[in-house]
């Protein structure tokens, strides 16, 4: 067997002896992006009924979607350096006792302008959660499973949708009416208690807060990522991070793809985005599987999001009955929502403690809420004129395409440095 992948094998046996308290900090974590992600999937199953009560245009869709995702990104950034400064812990309650009013205020809205309001507040709230947790997962994991625990935190993403899209939205759809389903966001309430009694701030913070408060280091800011010796490295993944995600927000619109495109009912389309989201998680499991003990991360990404680009053509262009389709769509999504399992890992892997949430937050998350904004406001101006197809070939295959060889011109980091 190749020496390096038995040496990774071997590694895997490093799970029998995790500490408890590694268990406990990913299981919190994870129920915490898995409710977040939940959340941020209710405004994308219903853009068509939200188009049709106020009256948008295709172009204005987008437009709205764009400004949500870039203003909810601005806040997000701050909130990472808030968690960099204040700690862990304290952020993460915080955003989670925020987030379902935010979320459950769109029951109510009356108008466009209230809505972009509460649902850019909802989700960079809840947004937030992902350089959180990300980044507390990888101060509490041993050192040479991080990658594995960090990687794996982020199936909440689909576990969100699916949970929302396959067990509950079609109900409370058809029972209540569509308008209902963002009540669901109270299920994320009884979470902020579990924060409060069982989380701990990691050690790693509390001696970089430590080391701050004795004049030792720096406070963070934004600006600290652009200093030499860094600044390469946070525009690649910047770039790489914005151009995979850029391709995975135009794919929000596929649930309407699907029922203004191919005539699908609302429930097959929500459902049929929800059980590709239960793939998905193998997807993001078997990437951070790979990037940990098998190659490199780095590797994994680039491998992960070519497939994915190369993906969309049979979905797209081949697949015509149901049954063809959500194969072609479960086989995309494996690879083109599991590329993102390795990319957060990545990204926090390659800054120092004290910048880590920072760093998290500007080339994580505001590159992802840049990219979940500009890559439906791209589409919506592009398929009312060549279609569909091309429409999603060229702002979802195109972009995960050019993010794979971005992050080929990025450096591995060695696993002794893990």
């Amino acid at each position: 067997m190749n020496q390096p992948i038995a040496a990774g094998l071997n590694d895997l046996r490093l799970l029998a002896h995790v500490p408890a308290r590694t268990w406990k900090v990913f299981a919190i974590c994870l129920i915490g992006v898995t409710f977040a992600n939940l959340d941020h999937s209710l405004f994308n199953y219903v853009l068509t009924e939200f188009k049709e009560e106020f009256g948008w245009s295709d172009e204005a869709r987008g437009w709205y979607i764009a400004i949500t995702y870039i203003i909810a990104g601005l806040i997000v950034t701050q909130i990472g350096v808030l968690t960099d400064r204040m700690g862990r812990r304290r952020t993460l309650l915080g955003v989670t006792l925020i987030t379902p009013i935010f979320v459950a205020a769109l029951t109510w809205v009356p108008s466009t302008a209230l809505l972009l309001v509460f649902r850019t507040l909802g989700f960079a709230t809840a947004g937030a959660q992902s350089p959180i947790t990300v980044t507390t997962v990888l101060e509490e994991s041993p050192a040479r499973l991080r990658g594995l625990f960090s990687g794996v935190l982020q199936i909440g993403f689909p576990l969100g949708y699916f949970l929302g899209g396959y067990l509950l939205v079609p109900w409370v759809y058809t029972t209540f009416g569509w308008r209902y389903i963002f009540l669901l966001g109270f299920l994320f309430l009884p979470y902020a208690w579990i924060i409060y009694r069982y989380l701990d701030e990691p050690e790693v913070w509390l001696k970089a807060n430590a080391a701050r408060e004795a004049g030792e280091a720096d406070q963070p800011a934004i600006r600290e990522l652009f200093r030499p010796g860094i600044r390469r490295k946070t525009l690649l993944l910047f770039a790489g991070q914005f151009l995979s995600v850029f391709a995975i927000g135009a794919s929000t619109l596929l649930t309407a793809y699907f029922r203004e495109s191919r005539g699908w009912g609302a429930e097959q389309a929500i459902e049929t985005v929800a059980i590709s989201m239960g793939v998905a998680i193998l997807g993001y499991i078997t990437a951070a599987f790979v990037g940990e003990f098998l190659i490199s991360r780095r590797n994994t990404i680039v491998i992960w999001c070519l497939c994915a680009a190369v993906g969309f053509i049979p979905m797209l262009w081949f697949a015509t009955g149901f049954s063809a389709t959500l194969i072609a769509f479960c086989a995309l999504t494996f690879f083109f929502y599991g590329s993102y399992a390795v990319i957060a890992t990545f990204i926090a892997e390659n800054f120092p403690a004290e910048l880590r949430a920072t760093a998290t937050s500007f080339a994580g998350s505001f590159a992802v809420n840049l990219g979940f904004g500009l890559g439906p406001l791209a589409l919506s101006y592009i398929y009312p004129v060549f279609g569909w197809e091309w429409g999603l070939t060229w702002t979802a295959a195109v972009p995960m395409g050019i993010a794979g060889l971005v992050f080929l011109a990025s450096k591995p980091v060695p696993r002794e440095m893990v």
